[in-house]
């Protein structure tokens, strides 16, 4: 259940209390900023902290780590409490490290489709507008000192396939950064991600992106989902 949740949230990008702008035409707006802040950022690095909520139960599960971005289609993400794994994405390869099973498992973007829209978005934030429908809540209003919120919806040719019924980013004004996501899965689960001590463009070298693996770590191909 957690390799198939975890990698369903590997996908988004960037707390506060959030709300949703008065209109659609505002929102439309703060994405294409949103984009143009993200195709500007050559590297990215970040704390995060998970918490999700299972359906059918009422404790919520929580970890913390790191994610690490570099393009182009470089993505590592590191959980580090409770326990230790390493996920890192090259393109459309995933190597999932789990060094107290000694263990990685292998698979791609397209085999593992019930993780393919979350972790698409994750590496091509700054096409939010194509890969996504955008909506706005008219019943709620953007007030004072609130940071702005985004909903996006699966496109119709997508419904079918991704796992995820709507997803909530909560952005930065000034930054235009994502500081936190929240995933509504079709499962039932919720999924909220808080991003912290972003920092972008700062020269990442790629080699603090590779996973450094024991010689006789045991490799396994990842089941189709």
């Amino acid at each position: 259940m957690k390799r198939a949740m975890v990698v369903s949230l590997i996908l988004f990008f960037w707390s506060g209390q959030a709300i949703v702008l008065a209109s659609l035409a505002e929102v439309e707006a703060l994405v294409k900023k949103v984009d143009a802040r993200y195709l500007k950022t050559q590297d990215l690095q970040a704390e995060f902290s998970q918490e999700t909520q299972i359906e059918g139960f009422e404790s919520r599960l929580s970890s913390s780590g790191r994610v690490l971005l570099k393009k182009p289609g470089l993505l590592r993400w590191d959980y580090q409490k409770p326990n230790v794994e390493q996920i890192l994405v090259e393109g459309d390869q995933v190597m999932w490290y789990v060094p107290e099973h000694q263990q990685v498992v292998k698979g791609n973007l397209t085999q593992m489709a019930a993780s393919k829209a979350p972790l698409t978005l994750l590496q091509g934030v700054g096409k939010l507008g194509e890969q996504f429908d955008i909506s706005d809540s008219p019943d709620q209003k953007k007030e004072h000192g609130e940071l702005p919120l985004v909903i996006l919806m699966p496109k119709p040719a997508d419904q079918s396939t991704s796992t995820v019924t709507r997803i909530e980013l909560t952005i930065e004004p000034k930054s235009h950064l994502i500081r936190q996501i929240v995933l509504y899965e079709k499962t039932g689960n919720i999924s909220t991600l808080q991003f912290s001590n972003i920092r972008t463009n700062q020269g990442l070298d790629t080699k603090v992106l590779r996973l450094t693996m024991p010689d006789d770590v045991v490799v396994v191909d990842a089941p189709t989902m």
